[in-house]
């Protein structure tokens, strides 16, 4: 059953797939935080470095003063790095295919 997302989720999800299309990405995400910016990446992977799409996102967001996040969405083939999402108090976890479409939605313990 696909879930019914808020306007905001998805505009989490558009903002998720656009990343993860930017760049041709297995996956993308994008996390809102608790005064409602929001902030998207897509997985970096260099011969130094490799980050999940939600790390990126994360990081996004924390290097901007976030305090809290209320929900992250993650597009794509991986949901790694969730761990960074939940560091921030995040609560709900959307999941979408590669074209966007909503798969599930939970609540991150």
């Amino acid at each position: 059953m696909t879930p019914d997302l808020s306007p905001d989720d998805q505009k989490l999800v558009v903002l998720a797939r656009a990343a993860q299309a930017r760049i041709k990405s297995a996956a993308g995400a994008a996390v809102r935080d608790n005064t409602g910016r929001t902030y998207a990446g897509a997985e970096v992977t260099l011969p130094s470095l490799n980050l999940s799409a939600v790390e990126v996102a994360v990081a996004q967001a924390a290097a901007a003063g976030a305090e809290r996040l209320e929900a992250v969405a993650v597009v794509g083939d991986s949901d790694k790095g969730r761990a960074a999402a939940a560091d921030l108090g995040c609560r709900t976890l959307i999941r979408a295919d590669s074209s966007g479409n909503p798969i599930s939605s939970e609540e991150m313990s």
